[in-house]
C-alpha cells in the first residue's frame, strides 16, 4: 500500500468513525425536524416554532436557537419564500457558518510540524469528563505521528488522578513527570518543561487539577503554573485545552462558562460524542464562546479522538 492509499484509508475510517458517532445526534435531530414540519410545504412561522423547540431540546443551546431562527426570518423576508424541502440545506448552511473558526495558531493536524518546540499543552476541566483518556488519547496520537511526547503530572488534588495518568502513560510508552498527590501543581509543570527541554521533546501534555468549587483558587493555581512555566518557554502554553463532556449537554455549556472566567482558554475538546444525542452542544459552544473546538472524542479507541474539522461535522450531521 502506498503513502496516499494509506492516507486515504485513514481519512475514510475517520469518517466512518465521525458518522457512527453522530449517529445518536443526527437520528435525534432528524426524528424532531420531521416532525416540525409534517403537513408543511412552506416555512412559516408555525414551523419555525417548532424548529426552535426542535434546537433548543437538541442542546443547540437558546441564544445560538434565536440567532439561526432569525437568520432564517431574514432570509424568508428576503426570498419571500422557503420550502420545507430546501430547510435541512439551509440550516447546514446556517450551521456551517457559526462553527467557522480560525484554526491557524494549532498544528494542522498530528502529522504536521509543531509550530513550537516543545509545543505544550495545558490541560483543564473538571473530574469525569473523560480528562484522563483525552490526554493519553492525544500523547498516543502525537507519538503514533512520529511526535516525541512527555506528560505532566499536575492535578495533584487527588491522588487517583496522578496514579491514572501514570497508568496510561505507562499503556501508551511515553515518559511522565509526577511527584505525587498534594505537590505543588507549577512545581510539577516546571519540572515537566525541564524534562521536555533535556529530551528535546516535540509535544508536553499537562493535566491540571479539575475542580471548580473554588473558582479564585483555581485561577491562581492556573496562573501560576502558566508564570513557572514562562520562566523556561516564554510564550507557553500554546493550548489551554478545556475538555468537556458532550453527553452533559447545557452543563457543558455552564462548564466552560466557569472556565474561560479561570483561565485564558483558547482550544476545546468535546468528549463521549458517540453516547448522547446531545452532540448539537458543538453548536451552542461554538457560536457563544468563539473558541476553536480542536478535538472531539467518539469512542474508546486511542484512534477515535479526532481533530475537529468543521466541515466533516455539518457533512456528517446533515447526511441523509
Amino acid at each position: 500500500m502506498g503513502l496516499f492509499d494509506f492516507i486515504r484509508k485513514s481519512k475514510e475510517e475517520e469518517k466512518q468513525t465521525l458518522d457512527q458517532g453522530l449517529e445518536k445526534t443526527k437520528t435525534s435531530l432528524f426524528q424532531k425536524l420531521t416532525k416540525s414540519i409534517i403537513g408543511k410545504s412552506t416555512v412559516d412561522d408555525e414551523v419555525l416554532d417548532n424548529l426552535e423547540e426542535t434546537l433548543v431540546t437538541s442542546d443547540v443551546g437558546v441564544d445560538t436557537t434565536l440567532k439561526i431562527i432569525e437568520h432564517l426570518q431574514e432570509r424568508i423576508k428576503r426570498d419571500r419564500y422557503i420550502s420545507t424541502n430546501e430547510l435541512n440545506s439551509v440550516l447546514k448552511a446556517e450551521v456551517a457558518q457559526l462553527l467557522r473558526q480560525d484554526n491557524s495558531q494549532f498544528p494542522a493536524d498530528f502529522n504536521a510540524p509543531m509550530p513550537k518546540k516543545p509545543y505544550v499543552i495545558l490541560v483543564v476541566g473538571v473530574n469525569g469528563v473523560g480528562k484522563t483518556t483525552t490526554i493519553a488519547k492525544l500523547a498516543y496520537r502525537y507519538k503514533a505521528a512520529g511526535k516525541s511526547v512527555i506528560l505532566g503530572a499536575a492535578d495533584t488534588f487527588r491522588a487517583a488522578a496522578v496514579e491514572q495518568l501514570m497508568l496510561w502513560a505507562e499503556r501508551v510508552d511515553v515518559p511522565i513527570v509526577q511527584q505525587g498527590m498534594g505537590a505543588d501543581p507549577a512545581s510539577v509543570a516546571f519540572d515537566t518543561l525541564q524534562s521536555a527541554l533535556a529530551k528535546d521533546s516535540d509535544v508536553v501534555i499537562i493535566d491540571t487539577a479539575g475542580r471548580l468549587h473554588n473558582k479564585v483558587g483555581l485561577m491562581n493555581e492556573l496562573s501560576k503554573i502558566r508564570r513557572v512555566m514562562q520562566k523556561l518557554v516564554p510564550d507557553a502554553p500554546h493550548e489551554v485545552l478545556l475538555v468537556l463532556d458532550a453527553s452533559t449537554g447545557q452543563n457543558a455549556v455552564e462548564q466552560a462558562r466557569q472556565f474561560t472566567q479561570a483561565t485564558d482558554v483558547n482550544a476545546l475538546a468535546l468528549t463521549k460524542l458517540d453516547g448522547t444525542a446531545k452532540g448539537g452542544v458543538i453548536i451552542g459552544i461554538s457560536d457563544q464562546f468563539h473558541i476553536p473546538v480542536r478535538y472531539i472524542g467518539l469512542g474508546e479507541k486511542m484512534t477515535d479522538l479526532q481533530l475537529f474539522n468543521p466541515t466533516d461535522f455539518v457533512n456528517s450531521l446533515f447526511e441523509n
